[in-house]
């Protein structure tokens, strides 16, 4: 895997941070650090966090220099929800935030890219690969988290989406009519199908009430929340394997001004740890994915569709990819190019598209 984006822009936070301000304590001998997320540490990126991230960093910190680390934990909305924590990170509520960028469509429109062309690959190790090789050649992804007072020190990998409900679907046409619950930009995955998908949004949490009281009836989803994560089984007793894709559309990101305050010999340790912790999202969610299947098989209706379903579905979508390009394009994105050259990224993973969406 390659890390030249993390390591290289992480100085740049020393260029827009000015003062320490309400951040988390910095003293000789020890460093606080307030950790946070919207989602509970049962979500995998959070739970590699708590269990991973904050484990080994402390370790490490401890090892290597004459520092110690205390965590502040906020995990499962209890200091910044799923909607907020970008912007916890951005004012000093926390110091270090896991965050789904589905939440910040306008502050990084650009940063979906894999959202742009579904039916990707659902092996997290190859998405996780993929996008990194993207970070790598477009520096400009990192760097626009510095327009918001934080530094990107990992982006996280996510396991393959597939479409849990409440009543049983074989085809396409069978979805014409019924609410289906997304985020951000995969609400288009629906809208943009023409098949008659009436799309839902909610974050994450959310989502167990809107299907138990018909709000929606299902969702797109990984199997881990569909199953005892939150419990999604409950109330969708369908779990379908179409393939969306595995998506590489979470971060970690640390407060700048807190940054600036961290001693010199703590930073290259927090790159170090944050480029294994990237590494893992991919690895651990692959291992996850096939625990999580193999539990739902167990306990609800799994069914696997067959490719022409799947492959049906990515032609509906074919011309979205350069519709959403252009709009991007208007706004001053160079989407056009990151999008063929993540095309060519999943390929070189050993990938191969259902459809070779065409971006000119």
């Amino acid at each position: 895997m390659k890390y030249k984006f993390l390591l290289g822009l992480m100085s740049a936070a020393l260029l827009t941070a000015t003062s320490f301000g309400l951040n988390g304590t910095v003293k000789a001998d020890q460093i606080n650090i307030r950790i946070a997320s919207g989602h509970p540490p049962t979500v995998v990126y959070a739970g590699l966090m708590k269990n991973y991230f904050q484990s080994e960093l402390k370790k490490a910190v401890e090892s290597k220099t004459s520092h110690k680390v205390k965590f502040i934990e906020g995990y499962s909305g209890s200091i910044v929800k799923v909607f907020d924590t970008f912007e916890g990170v951005q004012n000093g509520v926390v110091d270090i935030g896991g965050f789904c960028y589905c939440f910040e469509a306008s502050k990084l429109p650009m940063h979906a890219f894999q959202i742009m062309l579904p039916f990707g690959t659902m092996d997290p190790v190859q998405s996780v690969g993929a996008a990194a090789d993207i970070y790598n050649k477009y520096p400009s992804l990192a760097k626009r988290f510095q327009n918001y007072g934080q530094t990107l020190i990992a982006i996280i990998g996510d396991g393959g989406y597939n479409l849990g409900t409440n009543f049983a679907w074989t085809k396409l046409e069978d979805l014409k009519g019924h609410k289906i619950l997304g985020a951000g930009l995969n609400l288009n995955w629906m809208k943009q199908a023409g098949v008659g998908i009436v799309p839902v949004t909610d974050g994450l949490p959310g989502w167990y009430q809107k299907i138990k009281t018909g709000v929606a009836e299902g969702g797109i989803m990984f199997p881990s929340a569909w199953g005892p994560v939150f419990k999604l089984h409950e109330v969708g007793k369908y779990y379908t394997t179409i393939g969306f894709g595995s998506i590489t559309w979470h971060g970690l990101t640390v407060n700048n001004r807190f940054w600036e305050r961290l001693p010199a010999d703590v930073k290259p340790v927090i790159r170090e740890v944050a480029g294994r912790f990237q590494t893992l999202t991919g690895s651990a969610n692959k291992v996850g994915y096939e625990k999580d299947m193999a539990w739902l098989r167990k306990n609800i209706t799994v069914t696997d569709l067959p490719a022409d379903v799947r492959l049906g579905w990515a032609k509906g979508l074919a011309h979205w990819p350069q519709k959403h390009a252009n709009e991007l394009e208007g706004k001053g994105f160079p989407a056009k190019a990151i999008l063929n050259d993540y095309l060519s990224a999943a390929e070189k993973q050993g990938y191969k598209w259902p459809v070779r969406y065409v971006v000119k």
